[in-house]
């Protein structure tokens, strides 16, 4: 689009917009405009919101002139707004004091990168798109003032327009009588305010250059603007580039001013629009790939091709990049279809590049590290603004990631404080906040791919999960999958490894890369099946997922049987059929999706929820932490403590006296060691004097 300069004087602003309201037709017969703004009265709007290719059709110059000198022309179509208001329904305009036209759609030539804001762009109408990380709340601005004189009591209404409040000079009836001075009082009650709040909008972080520090600019919202967008949202802000002073400038230094935007209309991406653009090209090409019989297998295969093997972790990461289908029921609960997946695996087992693979590949990807990140990082600070001493709500990890997956590589590195605080996000898929008078509860909608070494340096197979890694069971009880990768010496397996990675530094890749999904359509495929498809259970996927947990179930039905399965394990299950489902871009979960569910769910408790004791099926290794046969142990020394005491008649006892009792029982010594401490940490049992314990 070439911008024309104008002459304002040959061309009535105000007149053009009122012909453009009245007379814009959508189709013949159906006037667009004339329509919603006879339909503010009904919605209680101030703003009729206009398409920008709509005014371009009507009047190609009006269209140009808006983009060069949009304060004027924006302010000239909000009176037309109002002229058309009266027409249409006059009451309404007599009620309200103003209203506006605001602006969306406008073209690719003015979306303005936020890396690339220049003084070239300052008071041009432009669009900027990313994402919200912090917001202020709503105050209200002084835009009228009304002012009384103290000495004979004469109303004056000033406007006010810059930074400081701005005073009558001399009050004019005092002036007529001769005095020289005159002193004010504000009448607030009196006075005209407007709501107003500020917002950062930051580029997004798959659009950030390798290396470079996100940039960022604030965003004044007025009037029905605000509170339209939360800290994490992604949103495409159309207005006013203007300047502020920047005050942290030197003061000997030239005057220096940064750039700031005045929003006129403010669009947020909604979860499902993952901004990856499908073209009807790429869409024929992933309706083809869904038609194939090996679509399962491609695309596990076509995760992180560079890495050797790992099936069943490839599936369920593919499972997770495609997600289930998210429900919220009658009664108003929320059920996540988002996929948690945890890596526990031995050093150099490529889990951190498998993790930023999926970050890359992700629609919508964040990766981050345990030890590089703290509580605030990973979900929401409030932070306080130097300069203004304004409180901000800024979004971390988990909010910026809302609708798509973060990765969190060095997960058993993260203070156990900060920790805590993704409890919430994995499961109610929010973040709640409660500090400095900001109460507020953000979405992240994520679906979260962790990585954890082992306590030991290596995985020990013989001992449980909960003790080779060093997380609460809390935070591994709500991950619907859990793979333990370990490096183990296999001469077969060893040379087939190692001639696949030597094959790959030789930029000799193996024929199987040139059958596999190219990463750029990867993302689109992805994009494309958690945007349209929406799987919804068959009869006979539902009757095999049944079967199935009745038949794990119906292994803990014996008093000495430990507990294989729960509700918690069948929500998983669902949403992995859904998974398996959206790979193929069906609409209905079958039979073969609840089978391929039904693998992986074994597959991770015959590696994970296994005690190594009995070597049975025991989900309390997870969900609890012990095992039943652990359990039934921690019981026999409870009661061996309590009788004991008794004996003695409520004196303490030595640890050494039952660490020995209870070895008489066939109990192990390390064990009954590590039993007590753990008593003792939970406050179950009190150490009065060193050595000696007894029930608290």
């Amino acid at each position: 689009m070439d911008i024309v300069t104008i002459d304002t004087r040959a061309l009535n602003i105000a007149e053009r917009f009122v012909e453009f309201f009245k007379a814009y037709e959508e189709k013949p017969g159906e006037y667009k405009y004339r329509r919603e703004i006879a339909r503010m009265a009904l919605d209680r709007r101030i703003s009729v919101i206009v398409d920008f290719n709509d005014l371009l059709v009507f009047d190609e110059d009006l269209a140009n002139l808006l983009v060069e000198r949009p304060r004027e022309v924006l302010e000239a179509a909000s009176e037309a707004v109002k002229e058309v208001l009266k027409v249409e329904n006059p009451d309404y305009a007599a009620s309200v004091k103003r209203v506006y036209a605001r602006i969306r759609g406008l073209p690719e030539t003015l979306h303005v990168p936020l890396r690339g804001i220049r003084a070239v762009h300052l008071n041009k109408l432009v669009a900027l798109e990313g994402i919200v990380t912090r917001i202020t709340p709503v105050k209200q601005k002084l835009v009228t003032a009304t002012f009384r004189c103290k000495e004979c009591g004469e109303k004056i209404s000033v406007p006010q327009t810059g930074k400081k409040l701005e005073k009558p000079a001399q009050c004019p009836h005092c002036l007529s009588e001769g005095k020289k001075k005159s002193d004010f009082e504000l009448l607030l009650e009196e006075s005209e305010f407007i709501d107003w709040q500020k917002f950062v909008l930051q580029e997004k972080p798959e659009e950030l250059p390798p290396g470079q520090l996100p940039r960022s600019v604030e965003v004044i919202l007025t009037e029905d603007l605000v509170d339209t967008v939360r800290p994490g949202d992604r949103a495409v802000v159309t207005g006013i580039l203007e300047v502020v002073e920047d005050r942290l400038s030197r003061r000997e230094g030239p005057p220096l001013f940064r750039a700031i935007m005045s929003a006129n209309f403010v669009e947020v991406s909604t979860k499902e629009n993952l901004e990856v653009e499908i073209t009807p090209e790429d869409e024929k090409k992933i309706l083809e790939l869904a038609r194939r019989p090996d679509i399962h297998d491609l695309l596990a295969e076509s995760i992180a091709p560079s890495i050797y093997g790992y099936k069943h972790v490839k599936r369920a990461i593919a499972a997770l990049l495609f997600g289930g289908v998210p429900k919220v029921y009658p009664d108003g609960v929320r059920v996540r279809g988002d996929i948690h997946v945890l890596l526990i695996g031995d050093p150099g087992t490529a889990k951190s590049q498998l993790l930023r693979y999926v970050a890359s590949i992700a629609p919508r990807g964040i990766y981050t590290t345990g030890k590089g990140s703290t509580a605030a990082g990973l979900t929401a600070a409030v932070v306080r603004e130097k300069s203004t001493g304004d409180f901000y709500l800024e979004a971390g990890a988990l909010v910026l990631a809302d609708g798509g997956v973060a990765c969190i590589d060095e997960f058993d590195k993260m203070d156990p404080r900060d920790r805590v605080s993704i409890h919430e996000a994995m499961e109610q898929q929010t973040i709640s906040i409660a500090k400095a008078g900001i109460v507020a509860t953000l979405n992240a909608r994520a679906s979260v791919l962790a990585a954890a070494n082992p306590a030991f340096g290596r995985y020990m197979p013989n001992r449980p999960v909960t003790e080779n890694i060093d997380l609460p069971v809390t935070i591994l009880s709500r991950f619907d999958l859990i793979f333990v990768i370990t490096d183990r010496p296999n001469k077969e397996e060893d040379r087939k490894l190692a001639e696949y990675v030597l094959d790959f530094h030789r930029n000799k890749y193996p024929e199987l890369m040139d059958n596999l999904i190219p990463p750029s359509l990867l993302k689109k495929y992805i994009a494309y099946a958690r945007k349209y498809v929406k799987p919804k259970l068959s009869e006979e996927a539902k009757r095999k997922l049944v079967d199935f947990y009745v038949a794990m179930r119906a292994k803990s039905e014996g008093p000495d049987s430990p507990v294989a399965i729960t509700p918690r394990q069948l929500e998983a299950l669902v949403r992995l059929a859904e998974a398996h489902a959206k790979m193929a871009l069906r609409d209905v979960v079958t039979e073969e999706d609840a089978e391929a569910a039904i693998e992986l769910m074994t597959y991770f408790l015959r590696s994970v929820g296994v005690d190594v004791e009995t070597k049975k099926i025991d989900i309390d290794v997870i969900m609890t932490g012990h095992s039943k046969s652990q359990r039934e142990k921690v019981i026999i020394i409870l009661d061996l403590i309590k009788q004991m005491v008794e004996e003695r008649n409520g004196e303490p006892v030595k640890k050494t006296d039952v660490i020995q009792a209870a070895a008489e029982r066939g109990i192990d010594e390390e064990f009954t060691r590590k039993v007590i401490e753990r008593l003792l940490d939970n406050g179950e049992l009190m150490e009065p004097r060193p050595g000696y314990i007894k029930k608290a």
